[in-house]
């Protein structure tokens, strides 16, 4: 008997705000803030390397144009995941 394969569906994030402090992402049905002083790597983005984001089945955020990630949980417990930079 064969086994099934079950495809995940990549979810949906838009960027809804770009302010000067960072930017607002919508995933899923949450919105989140993302401070440019917490992922500095945002910092001197350009808007369409910001506004280039995808999200996979997890719900993790990709921007490929900057070679960025970040989890949704990190967004939704911060504290949990203590950025470190080396």
């Amino acid at each position: 008997m064969l086994g099934t394969l079950t495809l995940e569906r990549e979810q949906r994030a838009e960027v809804t705000n770009i302010s000067p402090f960072g930017f607002w992402i919508l995933a899923g049905d949450r919105e989140y803030f993302v401070d440019f002083e917490e992922y500095p790597a945002f910092e001197d983005a350009s808007v369409l390397a910001i506004a280039t984001v995808k999200a996979d089945a997890a719900g993790n955020l990709h921007w490929p144009l900057l070679d960025a990630d970040i989890e949704l949980l990190a967004l939704e417990h911060p504290q949990d995941y203590p950025l470190v930079y080396t």
